[in-house]
């Protein structure tokens, strides 16, 4: 594997230039897209692979070099009440959406994918929706308290909330609710919490932008989840999967099943439905998904040396799946603790064992050498 990557040093074509369409922005983008794309901001100035940039993706995408990236895979903020997403309203949330999917359009290459994974059911707190009038029949409620989860936490410092429900034989659920009053699935009790299916919004927002929806792969993502265990006041399920939706960029597409080998493409590579477990011990990062996610998608959608992108990085999974399938990758993060974890478990392998291969460590955060301008 080579630790070069070579920028074209070109603007983009003709082609690319009638494919994007800066009207399709936000009027507070346009002027930066329209000197961009019609004077060019220099190749140097792009944002370089093998690295993780910290920043707001809305900023550092218009960065990287027009008709670059194979393939964009990431997973965005959904709006759950995580702590990395408190700030977003549902208004922010669905703009931060549209607003990074259109950016992608100009950067994808003719031919090339954008893998967007996210869970179709959006919970969020509507203030104008009224209670939910709930008749207890019958109560039954975890008898641990907050003095017990505590007292579980100063005896195991190191235990997330997966390991403290186990050792108190309860669920995340209740860990969550004694600490902080919160409803994983849903947020906070009040106001009551409000449903919406997404993948509708997800395939406008990517047909807005200039991309067709190509393919929804299924996750399956646990065959029984602890959390199915909690008692509630509800009839509400627990999300047991999660959705992949493709969206190609009009090009010439690449059709080589020799990516796969017969086994992987009989066991998931024609298959809408993939089954792998999540990750459980999300000790580092609240919302970090399995490496065989970007694994699959890279092997799937990309030849070696082709350049990946994740511009909601997290912990560097997309990174280091991109490294052990001898891609390129670029990662943008805009919490700078997990862009330092990032760079860390890139650097250490300590998600994966990666394969002892001459050259690998060059594609750990490290500038690739670029051509001089024409």
């Amino acid at each position: 594997m080579t630790n070069e990557y070579r920028h074209s040093g070109a603007m983009m074509t003709e082609q690319a230039q009638v494919d994007f369409k800066i009207e399709r922005l936000p009027k507070s983008l346009q002027s930066t897209f329209r000197e961009l794309y019609t004077n060019g901001n220099g190749h140097d100035d792009y944002l370089r692979p093998n690295r993780i940039y910290h920043g707001d993706a809305r900023d550092l995408l218009p960065k990287i070099e027009p008709n670059s990236i194979a393939l964009s895979v990431w997973s965005p903020p959904y709006f759950v009440g995580k702590d990395y997403e408190a700030y977003l309203t549902f208004e922010d949330w669905q703009d931060l959406l549209a607003t990074v999917i259109r950016l992608h359009f100009p950067i994808i290459q003719p031919g090339g994918f954008l893998v967007i994974n996210i869970a179709d059911i959006l919970c969020f707190k509507d203030p104008d929706m009224p209670r939910i009038q709930a008749e207890a029949v019958n109560k039954k409620r975890s008898p641990v308290t907050k003095e017990d989860v505590l007292q579980a936490m100063t005896e195991h410092p190191t235990y997330n909330r997966y390991q403290l429900a186990k050792l108190l034989e309860c669920s995340e659920q209740t860990i969550d609710r004694r600490l902080h009053g919160n409803n994983i699935r849903g947020g906070k009790y009040e106001p009551q919490t409000r449903v919406k299916i997404v993948g509708g919004l997800i395939e406008t927002l990517g047909i807005e932008a200039g991309f067709y929806l190509y393919d929804r792969r299924i996750w399956v993502k646990d065959a029984a989840w602890e959390n199915s265990r909690w008692a509630s006041l509800s009839y509400r399920s627990v999300d047991e999967s999660e959705y992949l939706y493709f969206f190609w960029k009009p090009g010439i597409t690449k059709y080589d099943r020799g990516r796969l080998s017969p086994e992987e493409w009989i066991e998931w590579g024609s298959r809408g439905v993939w089954q792998f477990p999540s990750v459980r011990a999300n000790d580092d990062h609240e919302a970090k998904f399995p490496l065989e996610l970007p694994l699959r998608t890279i092997k799937l959608l990309t030849d070696p040396e082709d350049i990946v992108l994740d511009c909601f990085m997290g912990s560097g999974t997309t990174a280091i799946a991109a490294i052990q399938t001898g891609r390129h990758y670029i990662g943008i993060e805009l919490e700078e603790k997990y862009v330092d974890l990032s760079r860390l478990k890139i650097k250490s392998g300590i998600q994966i064992n990666l394969i002892s291969e001459p050259g690998i460590e060059s594609y750990v955060d490290k500038p690739a050498r670029t051509q001089s301008k024409p």
